[in-house]
């Protein structure tokens, strides 16, 4: 399995930015995605941003041009920097990897935004 160590979460104003790090360690061989997930008060956790070893990106619409997802292999870290923050961003933010027989959550991370 794989292990994943969050950190970077707080509060911040709106308009801010924040930093979120996720390293892994463990059966980091196996994985071919790392993303970013965070689940809203009384709403369902969606997808916010994705790598793959390949480099492509994808990102949920409501964070284009605002976040942007990236990958330190040498780390094993993925980051997700956070810019131009509004309150509707305030979630647990997750992250995640995925591949050969792996999925892996990490423990959460609270954003908070204010207005």
């Amino acid at each position: 399995q794989v292990q994943l160590v969050e950190s970077g979460g707080g509060l911040v104003q709106a308009g801010g930015s924040l930093r979120l790090s996720c390293a892994a360690s463990g059966r980091i061989f196996s994985i071919n995605a790392m993303g970013w997930y965070r689940q809203g008060p009384g709403k369902q956790r969606e997808l916010v941003a994705i790598t793959t070893s390949g480099g492509s990106r994808n990102y949920a619409t409501s964070v284009k041009g605002r976040f942007t997802i990236s990958r330190d292999n040498a780390k094993n870290t993925v980051y997700l920097q956070m810019n131009s923050l509004k309150p509707e961003d305030t979630a647990v933010y997750y992250c995640n990897v995925r591949g050969y027989a792996l999925d892996s959550w990490g423990q959460g991370t609270q954003v908070t935004v204010s207005s």
